[in-house]
């Protein structure tokens, strides 16, 4: 049997190590320090917040929960979230005790349909007689969702947006970085992610004093006495230094990382979208310019003579491994009972949809083979 081929595995630079050296010989090993400050200022650096500030945290679940409670959503609410995707997007809604309601996709992007979200406003507001609390779009696989839509509607309506961008550092949508259109951007550095901190998060706030808000919260609500004094309920959400020092060495190499995923999505597209019912996910226009978090492939059955499901079955049996696309959440047991606005779009990537090997550690022969089995199935190899 050959080495096996995984999804998306941590790469890391060679500069991590140093920045944890530091940290423990400086002593530095709890959820402060200057990892941590490094960290948060290497990302807004990076993502050319200007105004905005970043708030380091222990996962992406983390930045949305504390993202929907900064933009003041509370038990009874409703919060429109996008269907299709991982349930850590729509988790934190249910933490808050409101309700989510979900929005289908729309076939560009595979990210929320602007022409729903309107549809879903103007009919809950009808329904219930209260708009949504706010709005959770999500950049899938790394691909932009379409913001200025989706901004300009959410500014219609008065609803703050909370931007999922767990998959997209490095993803812009018009020369704007994925993150920093919403009040709050949500990023992850979860292990299988563009850059990891073995796990972590960061909320992107859209001032200053949000931001102290995000940390005060993260830290358990602890107030300015000299005893442990608490007024609100806190959680313990912090990111650790020694983590943070991990980033800091990741950040150095994420450009190189973005670089590798966009060639490897390259190579699948030039050799995959030929054949006939297999196509790879791509940029709609030149507007998007997608990190390839994960590089998909879409398999129509009737033309390509096999199913995403059989593709992934015999990627397995040669070692390989890819994951179905997302679930979407309106499909989901524990969300049955929610108010859902689709048509049929997300159904059918999750049916015909498969993620293919993306890391960026991902060696030339490694693409190659995978090419090779997809070619295979199809009798042309």
């Amino acid at each position: 049997m050959q080495q096996r081929i995984w999804l998306s595995l941590a790469h890391m630079g060679g500069k991590e190590q140093a920045f944890i050296q530091e940290a423990f010989d400086t002593n530095w090993v709890v959820p402060l320090g200057p990892n941590v400050d490094g960290f948060e200022a290497d990302l807004e650096k990076y993502l050319q917040v200007r105004n905005k500030t970043i708030a380091a945290l222990c996962s992406g679940t983390a930045a949305i929960h504390l993202g929907l409670l900064l933009a003041g959503v509370e038990k009874g609410d409703e919060v429109i979230c996008q269907s299709f995707t991982f349930s850590a997007s729509c988790n934190p809604i249910v933490y808050l005790g409101a309700t989510p309601v979900f929005v289908d996709s729309e076939k560009d992007t595979w990210n929320m349909d602007p022409a729903l979200l309107r549809e879903a406003i103007e009919d809950r507001i009808k329904k219930t007689g209260r708009k949504p609390k706010a709005i959770v779009p999500v950049h899938l696989y790394g691909m932009p969702a379409k913001m200025d839509e989706i901004m300009a509607i959410a500014n219609q309506y008065g609803i703050p947006v909370v931007e999922d961008a767990a998959e997209a550092l490095g993803s812009t949508y018009k020369g704007r970085p994925c993150g920093t259109w919403g009040r709050f951007g949500i990023l992850s550095f979860n292990g299988n992610k563009m850059i990891t901190t073995s796990g972590g998060g960061a909320l992107i706030c859209p001032d200053e004093e949000n931001c102290r808000k995000a940390i005060f919260y993260a830290t358990q609500a602890r107030e300015p006495y000299p005893y442990y004094q608490h007024m609100q309920i806190g959680y313990n959400y912090r990111l650790s230094n020694i983590c943070a020092g991990i980033g800091r060495g990741q950040m150095l190499v994420l450009d190189e990382h973005i670089a590798r995923r966009r060639q490897i999505q390259r190579m699948y597209r030039e050799a995959i979208n030929p054949i006939p019912g297999c196509r790879i996910m791509d940029n709609p226009s030149a507007d998007f310019n997608s990190n390839f978090w994960l590089s998909c492939i879409l398999v129509d059955k009737d033309k390509a003579g096999f199913s995403a499901e059989e593709l992934r079955l015999y990627l397995e049996s040669q070692n390989i491994e890819s994951r179905r696309l997302w679930k979407p959440m309106h499909l989901q047991p524990v969300f049955a009972h929610v108010p859902s606005y689709t048509h049929g779009i997300s159904d059918a990537f999750f049916e015909t949809g498969l993620c293919l090997p993306s890391g960026s550690s991902l060696t030339e022969e490694e693409i190659q083979r995978v090419i090779s089995c997809i070619q295979h199935i199809t009798g042309r190899n």
